[in-house]
């Protein structure tokens, strides 16, 4: 009797087990078989001479077909493939000088619908969008649709995105309203985090920009933000050419690190 039962569970349980698992299986092949065939053709074109224009066209083809194919539930996966060449592309630096950075809000715009959640790719969206495309409004939006998903709770960091997203409504879209709730968000959001010590510094941040939204030490520390965090030397040259307008000084301290300083009669509100 005992073994009838046993029996009689391992039957019901085994075909619902073999169907789910029948079903991942195809899922990951057919997913792999895609995978597959994209990168027989990136091989065989391999096999031809490219040259920078046409390796671009090429890559855009790539995404643009990532886009339109299904992805079986592997979106992860899917966004973790476009940040990878993202991560290639924008830092083949001699390529860029040959063919500019167009790609690069393709690339945000599949992994952004692929993975909202993927917190640390979002990081890249202002240097590479709204500074080197020179599209500050599609950055704010792409870094929306972080805001929207995320919070302290699923990433403890995710306050930065507020961050850098008020960062530009400030400094390039002249959103002043946008930055101001941009930064209160930033100082709620790092409350509880080990960070938290930020938390002030925001919010003294919206309210200057409340009062004074040309005060020139909140333009000061915005650029200082964007100079230092970045690792792209266009963005770079940028922000220091934008403090240097501001009336910053240029220092290098005794262990060789650049640093920029207002004078005292610029700390002063305008």
């Amino acid at each position: 009797m005992v073994t009838s039962k046993v029996t009689s569970k391992v039957t019901t349980v085994y075909p619902q087990w073999w169907a789910i698992a029948s079903n991942g299986a195809i899922a990951l092949a057919a997913l792999c078989g895609v995978v597959f065939m994209q990168q027989s053709r990136l091989d065989r074109a391999a096999l031809r001479p490219l040259n920078p224009q046409q390796a671009d066209r090429q890559e855009a083809l790539q995404i643009e077909l990532m886009k339109r194919s299904p992805t079986l539930g592997f979106d992860n996966a899917i966004a973790n493939w476009a940040f990878l060449r993202f991560i290639g592309y924008f830092g083949d630096y001699e390529l860029r000088d040959l063919t500019g950075y167009e790609l690069n809000d393709d690339y945000f715009d599949l992994l952004t619908q692929r993975d909202p959640r993927f917190m640390e790719a979002y990081l890249f969206i202002s240097s590479a969008v709204s500074f080197m495309q020179a599209k500050p409004e599609l950055g704010v939006e792409l870094m929306a649709r972080g805001t929207e998903v995320l919070s302290p709770e699923i990433n403890p960091r995710s306050y930065l995105l507020w961050r850098y997203k008020g960062i530009d409504q400030l400094l390039l879209v002249n959103d002043i309203p946008g930055a101001i709730k941009s930064h209160e968000m930033a100082a709620e959001w790092v409350k509880g985090t080990p960070d938290e010590e930020f938390a002030s510094i925001y919010a003294q941040t919206a309210e200057f920009l409340r009062t004074n939204p040309d005060n020139v030490s909140v333009r000061f520390w915005a650029w200082s933000e964007v100079y230092y965090s970045t690792v792209d030397k266009t963005v770079k040259a940028r922000a220091e050419a934008e403090l240097l307008k501001l009336g910053a000084n240029k220092r290098v301290d005794e262990n060789g690190e650049i640093y920029f300083a207002l004078p005292a009669s610029n700390n002063n509100e305008k």
